[in-house]
């Protein structure tokens, strides 16, 4: 009976479980204690990345959000994006698509935004999710549920990032970063004991790409504030 509990336990979406729980701790901490100063120390900011090496706020800013209705809407997207996501993915290849894509996010908003925009938010983890979505309608094309899955997520990432372009609140990088991060890194990963269905070449060529991103986007993003001449 307990090895039925585990097995049944482990079929659930733990891992989306887990970041909802995270980032509600962070969003109350933040609005319960502002003292703590959370958005500030957190969030995405080039100069302090440039300047004083934090360079945690490549990774921090997935979890804090900017009021209710940002925190309420990424939390939603998350939670019903997220179950499908991590069902097919596998729990560890939903959670590194996840953490890289934010990281992505964040790394292509350090290099291109203006100096001293201050962003956060789940959206570019959330983009992420999205593009290793996307990305199964190329190695899947047979597959109708897949297919229509995909032409919804496809439709839905393409009104908001043409959205993005008119609202200078939204930081159009960092969705562009997390796009690119999943669709990579999910050709990198693959489906769960799926591996012949992935070329090995087209694997190659992805990791190469990702890692000239996230080696481009920074050296470009320190030479941008002169801290490399």
């Amino acid at each position: 009976m307990n090895h039925y509990k585990i097995k049944r336990w482990l079929n659930q979406p733990f891992i989306t479980y887990g970041l909802l729980i995270i980032q509600t701790v962070v969003f109350l901490l933040a609005y319960l204690f502002p003292a703590l100063q959370i958005e500030t120390r957190g969030s995405m900011f080039g100069p302090l990345i440039a300047f004083y090496g934090q360079y945690w706020r490549l990774f921090t800013p997935m979890f804090i959000h900017y009021g209710l209705m940002h925190f309420a809407v990424n939390s939603v997207v998350l939670y019903y994006m997220g179950q499908q996501i991590e069902a097919l993915y596998g729990h560890w290849r939903y959670l590194l698509i996840y953490l890289i894509s934010g990281v992505m996010g964040n790394l292509m908003s350090f290099a291109f935004n203006q100096a001293g925009i201050q962003s956060a938010g789940a959206s570019t983890a959330l983009f992420g999710l999205f593009g290793a979505f996307v990305i199964l309608g190329l190695h899947y094309n047979d597959n109708y549920a897949i297919q229509a899955l995909v032409k919804q997520f496809t439709l839905f990432v393409t009104i908001s990032l043409l959205f993005s372009l008119f609202d200078r609140s939204v930081d159009i990088w960092g969705h562009v970063g997390g796009l690119a991060g999943g669709l990579l890194f999910g050709n990198l990963a693959g489906l769960p004991k799926r591996n012949h269905d992935y070329s090995i070449h087209t694997r190659i060529i992805s990791a190469i790409l990702l890692l000239f991103i996230v080696v481009f986007c920074l050296l470009y993003g320190l030479k941008k504030y002169q801290v490399l001449v």
